[in-house]
């Protein structure tokens, strides 16, 4: 389990995240919402240590990830998906699903059953990341952050710019991923009909502040839609 309390974070004088606490089960998706600029992305970039926290706790699995370099995070078995997807445009597929295994032992193979979860990539094992559409990307960029195998993925707005049929793809490997109950999710999104299709438990936040939580099946019933368009 990921458990995450009073995370603070600031951008020069401007305070970010305010005393965010969040947590996410093995085997459950946990979802959170929110307008552009609430610090959705922060709080990713938090949790994967890109960016320093002021205060506050982030443990996985009994383990304290505060402090850590972003490298020891993917060590201690995080996985992390930005928004953007940042592959590497020059390098073939197999080459950016290599770079996804850097933690592992020298010689590590690629797992044969990313492209089980992504069959496209099969195809492109050798066509450069830079080459391939928006969705193919996307997918390349979560089946990079999975080479390793984490315990926790996190995953910012991966439906962003991507046509109808692979958010749909999408959806459904990261519902497989979640079922298999061997690692937690968090996914920051916007789309919501997305977001409470996959929701097992959400957040909402609201600058800077988680403003609303529950379960993913009330999602509509606690008004979350409503929250989100405020």
């Amino acid at each position: 389990m990921l458990q995450v309390e009073g995370l603070n974070q600031y951008y020069g004088g401007s305070h970010i995240l305010r005393d965010v606490a969040l947590q996410a089960r093995i085997g459950e998706v946990t979802v959170v919402l929110g307008r552009n600029g609430v610090g959705k992305t922060t709080l990713l970039k938090s949790l994967m240590g890109v960016v320093p926290t002021r205060t506050g706790t982030i443990r996985l699995d009994d383990r304290d990830l505060a402090g850590k370099a972003p490298y020891e995070r993917v060590r201690s078995g995080v996985g992390y998906v930005p928004q953007g997807r940042e592959i590497f445009g020059r390098l073939t597929v197999m080459d950016n699903l290599r770079m996804g295994l850097a933690s592992m032992p020298s010689g590590s193979d690629v797992p044969a059953e990313l492209f089980e979860l992504f069959p496209v990539l099969a195809q492109m094992k050798s066509r450069r990341g830079g080459d391939l559409s928006g969705g193919q990307q996307q997918q390349l960029a979560i089946a990079r952050a999975l080479a390793p195998g984490p315990r926790l993925l996190l995953l910012d707005e991966p439906t962003e710019g991507i046509q109808p049929s692979v958010i749909k793809d999408i959806g459904r490997v990261i519902r497989k991923l979640a079922d298999r109950r061997t690692m937690a999710i968090v996914l920051v999104e916007q789309f919501y009909d997305f977001a409470a299709e996959l929701a097992d438990a959400y957040v909402v936040m609201e600058r800077g502040v988680v403003v609303a939580r529950g379960a993913g099946a009330a999602m509509e019933s606690d008004g979350v839609r409503t929250l989100m368009s405020v």
